[in-house]
């Protein structure tokens, strides 16, 4: 049973050994001149403004969630809308019931403030 195996096994020994090389052979032959500007923080050829330890507001990421939320949404409505004939009204009510839980949670976050951007 190993002879099947062997050559799975004799592959990722070479991929180790080869990555590991790399990385030691690197850090051993490549050049090593640091100075202030190469050790700065690259940021797309812009100066570089305040610190890169910055927080961020979490109304960030509640707006990246929604985002997500509703692309799903979208995601979900292409392939009923394609299958819309087939599925007669039962996908008609049932689409409707979906999009109005989604209108409740999109009302919800409305009125919780969370799309504002004080």
């Amino acid at each position: 049973m190993l002879e099947n195996y062997l050559p799975v096994l004799v592959l990722i020994g070479i991929a180790v050994a080869f990555a590991v090389g790399s990385v030691v052979m690197s850090g051993l032959i490549g050049m090593k001149k640091p100075s202030a500007v190469k050790l700065a923080p690259y940021e797309c050829g812009m100066p570089l403004v305040g610190s890169a330890r910055e927080r961020f507001s979490v109304k960030f990421y509640i707006i990246a969630m929604l985002f997500i939320l509703f692309d799903i949404e979208a995601v979900f409505l292409y392939p009923w809308a394609v299958m819309f004939k087939r599925l007669g009204m039962f996908g008609f009510v049932e689409m409707g019931v979906f999009i109005a839980i989604l209108l409740v949670g999109f009302i919800y976050v409305w009125k919780k403030g969370a799309l504002e951007w004080e």
